[in-house]
């Protein structure tokens, strides 16, 4: 795999894990023999497409989705065609549809990141049909730093499973909203995730801070 020109990043590229950790990612990854996923031009999509002063929301997932033709570079967001729905964003239809009214109807959730939903996944590659087979790789070292850099002010963050929970430990309860329940995954979103309403919950806080509510069932 070519690797991803970083000339899009902004002032994400300011982060030390571009110079200290990118280096040794980027070759592991050239060295990679089975298609890695999603393409390279789209591995840092979710950061590219909002600086840190335009997040309001953070959502985190863990990998990207390791069937060819589904991953686009945010977590749970996949290309419009795919169908059917990955089991995990179809619960979190059925959540929104419950919260807030009729959800989006495909899944490409692009329209979030254009109001300000950072969607960003802890590891940021994976190989094809492989789930976590890049967790060993080092790009949770990115992730603390982007929630780092986003400390400078009150945010929401939706923290779906232990593997968000655990990434996010650091962001403080008081200044942000953190609504932390069972990942949506059909294994676990009845213990949890099902009657969190958390779309409604975010924009009730978003408005008590002023800011305006993030349009989740429509483009």
């Amino acid at each position: 795999m070519t690797p991803p020109s970083l000339s899009a990043l902004g002032g994400w590229a300011e982060l030390a894990f571009f110079a200290a950790d990118w280096p040794c990612i980027a070759e592991q990854l050239a060295a990679e023999p089975r298609e890695i996923l999603p393409p390279a031009p789209k591995i840092f999509a979710a950061l590219e497409h909002l600086q840190p002063a335009a997040v309001a929301v953070v959502i985190l997932g863990q990998d990207p989705y390791p069937t060819p033709g589904h991953a686009q570079g945010y977590a749970f967001s996949a290309e419009p065609h795919v169908r059917p729905i990955p089991r995990s964003l179809a619960n979190i239809f059925k959540e929104l549809h419950d919260d807030l009214g009729p959800p989006p109807e495909d899944p490409d959730l692009r329209f979030w990141a254009d109001q300000g939903v950072l969607l960003l996944n802890n590891v940021l590659t994976v190989p094809a049909g492989c789930a976590n087979g890049h967790a060993k790789l080092g790009w949770q070292a990115l992730t603390a730093q982007v929630l780092a850099r986003l400390s400078d002010r009150p945010r929401a963050y939706l923290l779906w499973g232990a593997h968000a929970q655990k990434a996010a430990a650091q962001v403080d309860p008081v200044q942000n909203l953190k609504i932390e329940t069972p990942h949506p995954s059909p294994l676990s979103a009845r213990r949890g995730f099902f009657g969190s309403r958390p779309f409604s919950r975010v924009n009730d806080w978003l408005q008590g801070q002023g800011k305006p509510g993030i349009h989740w069932t429509k483009p």
